[in-house]
This record gives C-alpha cells, structure tokens and sequence, in this order.
C-alpha cells in the first residue's frame, strides 16, 4: 500500500503542497468540536452552538464557489492568499468574543466570514488532477489519498480540540485554529511548482459547473451527504454529555474518522471504475445501509465501548462515497471549471453540515436520547434517492466532457 501511494509523489512539489494543504485542513477539521464545546461551556446552550456552527458553515457555501471561480479565472495562489488573509481577522477574532461576552449576533457575523476562506482541499485535488490527469489509475489513488488524509484530520482534529478546550481553556481550540488555518492557507499557496495554469474557457458550450447536466444532482446528494455529517457531530456530543462522557467526544469522533481513512486508502487501491457513476451509488447505498448501526446501538443503550466499536465501522462507508463523488464530477468538468466545480460540491457538502448541525442541536435539545442517530441515517437515504434520480444526467455529462477531450 505504502509503495503504491509513494509513487504520487514522484513529481516534484508534489509532497510539499500535499503537507502544507494538510496544516490549513486540519484547522477545519477541528472548528465543529471546538465551536461547539465553547460555545456550550460559555453559553450554557446546544441549540446557540448548533446555530452558530451553522453560521460558519453557511459562509464556506457562500464564500467558496465565488473564490473557486475567482481560482478558475486568476490562478491559486492570486486568489488565495488575499482570501487567507482577510478571513484570518474575524476567525481571530471570534474567541475573543465569545470570551468576552458579546452579544450572540457578534458571534454569528464573525464565524460567517471568518469561512470565506480558501478551498484547500479543492485546490488539492485540481493540482492532482493537473498532475494526473492523463493517467487515470494515479488522479484515483491521488483522490483516493486526499480523502484518507481529509480522514487523518478529522481524526486529529477533534481530539486536538477537545483537548485544547478542556485542559487549557474554552477558546483554546479556536485561538490555535486561527493560526493554522492562516499558515497552512499561505504556505499551500506558495508552493507554484505544481500550481496548475489557468485553463482556456472550452470552445464547446459554457464553463458554468451547474449548467452541466448532473453537476446540480450531484450537489444536492452531497448536500445530503452533508447532513450526514453534521447530525452526527452534534449528536455524539450530546450522546457524551447525556451520559457523561464527554471526555470520549473527540475520542468516538476521530474513530469514525479513522473507519473512513482506512477504507479509503483500501478503496484507492481498486482499480479505476470503468463506470463512476455506478461506482457512486453502490457507495451511497453502503453508507446508507452502515448509518443504521449507530441507531441501533444507541436504542439498545450501548456504552461508548460498543459505540467506538460501531462508530469506526459506520466511518468505512464515507470515504468510497466521497472518492467516488470528486473522481465523478473531474470526470464531468473541463479544467477550465473544475476549481469552481469543486467549490460547489464541497459548498453542498459544508450546507448539509450546516443544516445537519442546526437541525441535530434542535433534535437533541429536544428530544435526548438514540433518536438523534435516525436524521443522519434518513440524511443518507436522501442522498441516495438524489443521486439515483439523477442518474442519466450524470452519465450524459460523463459522456459529453470525454467526447470533447
């Protein structure tokens, strides 16, 4: 496995925008928890920390397609570097705030435009893609490492934020997120050797992502893919607080984060599909089905053991959905729009967080206890049914980028 990933990095600057790319994500990785933990240990409230998660969340889906098609028509690194200083003052800005004791709409303002930050992840993946786009066998194991590594943040990242939350104080975890997200914006964008040009508008029909057939039925799955994710987060701190353990949050959330990093490095390793979009459905529906498990463990009142335990085994159903997804839409987009592309992805993705985050702090506020698992179970039913009705659309836009190339 090691040798066969090592070969990405054949290609010099390959290593070093990867390891940059991860400092800046691993900041986001630990924001939800953090967000969340602070706001709950200053303001006393789930429903305000879920809505204020939201908030942010709301800003990277508003923010990031507007920077990915600023990225498709200027370059990365013109883009990104004015983006990853200007969004490094309200983020700084935040902890403080809450610390301080301004009123909740302060709160609100600055996590919104503290996300109009720059796609890190996106703009990974496109410099793979420039990398590999003629070898298809390497983009899918370069997709494939980004996701696991996605994974190895989400692993990190909430035990690094409740950590720092708990042992020192509440605005630990976003005071550190500031400044990594800010490092790892500028270094990423430094790195020019890889940095892909900026394509020509194809002669052959528009640029415009969601003018492609299947681009807007992948985004709406993705949106449910998203709920799936935020519903969760807030829904295990509540399952740890209601039973006091809130020591296992980032414990129970970095294992279902791990599940998913190992089978996407397994998942990489298969060979390229022949047919993505069947691919993605067969994903979607594995994710589905393994979204029951913690449902039922925590309707049998299982303890944070056996939740550990169904929680990494839920986790090995996201990472081949989202490979799936990304390694469908470069198939689906000329280079001229894929910046933009995955900017609208990753934007129906952070809005289903939103909506998953803010709906899951009303469920559980509410109504405690395991039925807080059934939204994002029934969040990836939805995805599923998207993705299934869009079908045909997504395999016409396969077909019309490959005949123009």
């Amino acid at each position: 496995m090691l040798a066969s990933y090592r070969q990405l990095f054949a290609r010099p600057g390959a290593l070093a925008f990867t390891c940059y790319g991860l400092i800046g994500r691993l900041s986001f990785s630990m924001l939800g928890v953090s967000l969340l933990t602070a706001i709950v240990q200053r303001r006393h409230s789930y429903a305000l920390a879920g809505a204020v998660s939201a908030a942010g969340l709301v800003g990277v889906a508003v923010g990031l397609p507007l920077l990915g098609r600023l990225v498709d028509r200027y370059g990365q690194r013109r883009v990104s570097i004015p983006a990853a200083l200007c969004s490094a003052v309200p983020r700084t800005a935040l902890p403080f705030l809450l610390h301080g004791g301004a009123p909740d709409w302060t709160l609100f303002a600055a996590a919104t435009t503290a996300s109009v930050a720059p796609n890190l992840g996106g703009m990974s993946r496109a410099r793979w893609a420039h990398l590999y786009g003629a070898e298809p066998a390497l983009l899918h194991r370069a997709n494939a490492l980004e996701q696991a590594l996605d994974e190895l943040c989400y692993l990190a990242g909430p035990v690094l934020g409740v950590l720092l939350c708990t042992t020192l104080f509440p605005e630990a975890g976003l005071l550190a997120i500031s400044g990594l997200a800010t490092a790892g914006g500028l270094l990423f964008a430094a790195q020019r050797r890889t940095e892909p040009p900026v394509a020509p508008a194809p002669d052959h029909g528009t640029s415009a992502p969601l003018r492609a057939p299947g681009v807007p039925a992948l985004v709406v799955a993705f949106f449910g893919t998203g709920l799936v994710f935020g519903s969760l987060e807030i829904t295990t701190v509540a399952w740890t607080g209601a039973h006091g353990q809130r020591w296992a949050t980032g414990l129970l959330l970095g294992l279902l984060a791990a599940g998913s990093g190992v089978s996407g490095l397994v998942f990489g390793l298969r060979p390229e599909s022949a047919d993505p979009v069947r691919r993605l459905l067969l994903s979607l529906a594995a994710m589905s089905a393994l979204l029951l498990l913690p449902l039922t463990a925590a309707a049998c009142g299982t303890g944070p053991g056996v939740l550990a335990l169904v929680l990494f085994t839920t986790g090995t159903g996201t990472a081949p959905t989202m490979v799936s997804g990304m390694t469908l839409l470069q198939r689906m987009l000329p280079a001229a729009a894929l910046n933009e592309g995955m900017a609208l992805v990753v934007s129906g993705i952070v809005t289903g967080i939103s909506a998953g985050s803010a709906l899951g702090g009303l469920l559980v506020q509410h109504a405690p206890g395991a039925r807080g698992f059934g939204l994002p179970a029934a969040a990836a039913v939805l995805a599923l049914l998207t993705a299934l009705l869009g079908t045909r659309r997504l395999r016409i836009s396969v077909a019309a980028v490959g005949n123009a190339s």
